[in-house]
C-alpha cells in the first residue's frame, strides 16, 4: 500500500499544499495522515499511527511506500530525522518517496541500491546541517566576545540607580530607616531594591579589591 504524510508546525499554516502534491502518488486520500505539531509539542498521532507505538500496532508494513514533500517532515533536526530514516527503512521495511529530493526515494526497482544511496545522501545532510549548526554557534561566540572587548553590555539593561540612592542606601545601611521606607522613598518595589543593594555592594567591593592592588603594588 502507498501511504502520505504531511505536517505542518503551527495552526496558521496550511496542509493543503502537501495534500495535493501527495494526492498525484497517493492513490486513496484516505491513505493520507496529517500533524500539526510545533517544536516544543512535537506530539504526532498521525505519524505515530503510521509507524506504530509501543501499544498499537504500524498501519505501515513491510514493503508499503511512504511518501512525503520535504525530508523535515520526519523530524525537528537531522538526528531525529535519521533515526525515524532507520526505523523506517530498517525495522519496518518500508519505501520512502521524498517529492523535493529525488535522491531520497528507495521506491526503484533495485531497492538496495535505491536505500543505499539514500542512506549516503541523509548521511551527508545530516553533517553540512551540523557543520551550519557549529558555525552559527561559533559566530555568535566571536560576536560576543567582540562585543565584550567593546564593552558592550549583552542582556537586558541595568536599572538605573535613583538620584537619592547614596544617602537613602547609607541611612538604611545605618539603621536610621527600614528598608520599606528606603524602597518606598525611592520609588522602588522590594525585588528592585534589594537587587541595586546587590549590585551596587558588588561594586563597591570590586572598587576596594582594585585599590588594595593599586597600594600593594
Amino acid at each position: 500500500m502507498i501511504f502520505g504524510y504531511a505536517r505542518v508546525s503551527t495552526t496558521d499554516q496550511k496542509l493543503d499544499r502537501q495534500i495535493a502534491a501527495l494526492k498525484e502518488f497517493v492513490p486513496e486520500e484516505r491513505n493520507i495522515l496529517t500533524d500539526t505539531s510545533s517544536g516544543n509539542q512535537f506530539d504526532r498521532p498521525g505519524y505515530n499511527a503510521l509507524v506504530g507505538t509501543a501499544h498499537t500496532t504500524p498501519l505501515l508494513r513491510e514493503g508499503d511506500t511512504l511518501v512525503i514533500t520535504s525530508i523535515d517532515r520526519l523530524g525537528r533536526n537531522y538526528q531525529e530525522i535519521q533515526a525515524q530514516w532507520y526505523r523506517l527503512t530498517k525495522e519496518l521495511h518500508v519505501k520512502i518517496k521524498v517529492l523535493d529530493m529525488p535522491l531520497l526515494d528507495t521506491t526503484g526497482k533495485d531497492n538496495l541500491e535505491g536505500t543505499l544511496i539514500a542512506d549516503l545522501v541523509l548521511q551527508i545532510l545530516s553533517y553540512v546541517a551540523e557543520k551550519e549548526r557549529n558555525s552559527i554557534r561559533e559566530r555568535q561566540r566571536q560576536g560576543i566576545e567582540t562585543a565584550k572587548a567593546k564593552g558592550v553590555h549583552l542582556g537586558r539593561p541595568k536599572t538605573p540607580f535613583p538620584k537619592q540612592w547614596q544617602s537613602i542606601y547609607t541611612a538604611w545601611k545605618q539603621g536610621e530607616i527600614t528598608a520599606v521606607t528606603a524602597y518606598k522613598t525611592l520609588g522602588l518595589t522590594k525585588t528592585t531594591f534589594y537587587k541595586l543593594v546587590k549590585q551596587y555592594e558588588g561594586r563597591k567591593e570590586t572598587e576596594k579589591s582594585c585599590t588594595e592592588i593599586n597600594f600593594h603594588g
